[in-house]
């Protein structure tokens, strides 16, 4: 072999030698030739500590929360009562245990934001009197919400005859209400094979259906309250005012406020209201089908005559509280990731425990144990950029009253707040879903902020493989379920938000909502996804843009 060919035999092993045995193999290369780069050592892979701490998140964490929550002890957890007080004391232990701080300022329960409401019941002695003739309470009339009438006051109310206005039909027009007190027949316009005259289809509108679509136009109109009456010879007034009777003396819980949130709203025997309008029974029908046959309002010559009405209102201040818990971020820690649910049920009703385990002990639960996920992160050195506020309101059952009162009274101002992540009832399965695989309904997450869906939506895909349902995003859904849980309050701020939720099943504000019929592995999943996404949320770069505003 020449030297050339061994030359060239040398290069030729040298090349084929493994990375590691290269280094050790001087080569002088020729001016303006580049020496092969060392191929790259094994990089390991990142931990990934969402992954991890979602483990904390398990089924056995969630019955050990739930358990306590939904147990008898615990009464049903009414807004203002011993076991929602009891409910608020636990979760604030376990936050504290947990090693989150109380962000409440200067205060010795740092954990509990604690305000009032008014427990209101209807006293006795509430009467109604036309001249010489006086009506009975439940029996003759009786008020529902509200009530101005706190010493017999004399009322001349307005007919405002069906309290319809729609394009192409007003009650109102011509007709100042403002201030007054009106008088509306419920119903509407009809033809004679009952189909209704205002809708295309002939089905019945929301006139029809609800006496609260008129209770509100009147209070658009700046009516004081609104007097119902049903001219329906099939309405036997006595019998519904019996059968309601329980309802309407149960005590109810309302915010404090300086003005009632609905227009105060009475019901009106047939006599009565014919008595106050100086007509009879056969005018009035006729009145009424001169309507149905000429599809307008009918100007109506009927001359109201005063009233004596007296309905009073007790009321009596209830503390209740929401619990806080806090997790300071890190690099971004003046913007905040609010994680809540509802820790009220509906108590004791007729001696019988509604415990309320699906609503809302299984996202109350959820919360908490997310809490000491987050925490223990934190602990371990990877806590969160973003603070995190995890927030258990109370009231929720009565009407948004903890997030309400949280949402006017911010520990932490709206507009460092980031999102809204909201649990409520994540335990069961509802009809809808039976025999199909593991779902949970998503409700709101793009109408603020429609990047927030796309990040749920990449969580899930990543980490839990969930159904996700959008259905009741529908603005057209008749169940207005985005309106009707803690995150609304929220969204009315113009914070993103995402709720979280099950659907509606069998024992659904029953007293058989038990722990015993909670199905823990899809709670588990259901908890996981939230968890993952705050993770994300709380970790990410950019903050979420309002960018939608969709209904």
């Amino acid at each position: 072999m020449n030297k050339t060919s061994l030359l060239l035999a040398f290069f030729a092993l040298a090349s084929a030698a493994p990375a590691h045995a290269q280094g050790k193999v001087k080569i002088k290369h020729k001016p303006g030739k580049t020496a092969p780069a060392p191929a790259p050592a094994p990089i390991a892979a990142a931990t990934d500590w969402s992954a991890k701490y979602a483990e904390m998140v398990n089924a056995e964490r969630l019955r050990t929360h739930l358990a306590v929550l939904a147990s008898d002890e615990y009464e049903g957890r009414e807004t203002g009562m011993k076991g929602q007080h009891m409910a608020a004391a636990y979760i604030a232990e376990q936050f504290k245990n947990a090693g989150l701080t109380g962000p409440m300022p200067n205060s010795a329960d740092p954990y509990q934001q604690h305000f009032n409401v008014e427990q209101v019941t209807w006293a006795e002695g509430n009467s109604l009197k036309i001249g010489k003739t006086s009506y009975k309470w439940l029996v003759d009339f009786y008020g529902l919400s509200d009530s101005p009438f706190a010493e017999e006051t004399t009322v001349k109310p307005v007919f405002a005859g069906y309290g319809i206005e729609q394009p192409g039909y007003s009650d109102y027009a011509g007709l100042d209400v403002a201030g007054k007190d009106v008088l509306i027949a419920l119903g509407e316009p009809t033809a004679p094979d009952g189909k209704a005259l205002l809708s295309a289809d002939g089905s019945p509108t929301k006139w029809g259906n609800d006496y609260r679509a008129k209770a509100q136009m009147a209070a658009q109109k700046g009516a004081r309250t609104v007097f119902f009456v049903s001219f329906d010879p099939n309405t036997n007034f006595a019998k519904q005012a019996a059968r309601l009777g329980p309802f309407i003396s149960r005590p109810t819980t309302v915010m404090v406020t300086e003005k009632p949130s609905r227009t105060p709203s009475f019901f009106l025997a047939p006599a009565v209201a014919l008595q106050l309008l100086g007509t009879n029974a056969a005018d009035m029908k006729a009145y009424l089908a001169k309507i149905n046959q000429t599809k307008q309002p009918v100007a109506s010559k009927f001359k109201v005559l005063p009233m004596q009405v007296k309905a009073v209102r007790k009321r009596v201040p209830l503390e209740t509280e929401n619990v806080l818990g806090f997790i300071e971020g890190s690099d971004k820690k003046e913007e905040i990731i609010v994680l809540s649910a509802h820790h009220d049920h509906l108590g004791i009703q007729n001696g019988v425990v509604f415990n309320g385990a699906d609503d809302d002990g299984s996202g109350t639960s959820a919360i908490v144990t997310m809490a000491e996920a987050f925490a223990q992160a934190k602990k371990d050195g990877h806590g969160p950029r973003r603070s995190l506020l995890f927030l258990s309101v109370t009231g929720e059952e009565k009407g948004l009253f903890g997030s309400e009162y949280y949402s006017k009274n911010p520990v932490f101002p709206m507009a460092v707040t980031m999102a809204d992540l909201n649990v409520d009832m994540i335990g069961r399965t509802d009809v809808a879903h039976e025999g199909k695989p593991d779902y949970v309904y998503v409700i709101g997450s793009d109408k603020l902020a429609s990047e927030l869906k796309v990040i749920n939506e990449a969580q899930n895909k990543q980490y839990t493989q969930l159904d996700l349902d959008y259905r009741f995003d529908d603005p057209a859904d008749p169940n207005r379920f985005y309106y009707r849980s803690d995150h609304y309050n929220f969204a009315v701020n113009k914070v993103p938000v995402a709720f979280f939720f099950n659907g509606v099943h069998a024992d659904y504000h029953k007293e058989s909502d038990e722990i015993s019929k909670i199905e823990f592995p899809k709670m588990e999943k259901r908890a996981r996804l939230v968890f993952h996404l705050a993770w994300e949320l709380a970790n990410r770069e950019g903050r979420v843009v309002v960018d939608s505003n969709k209904p």
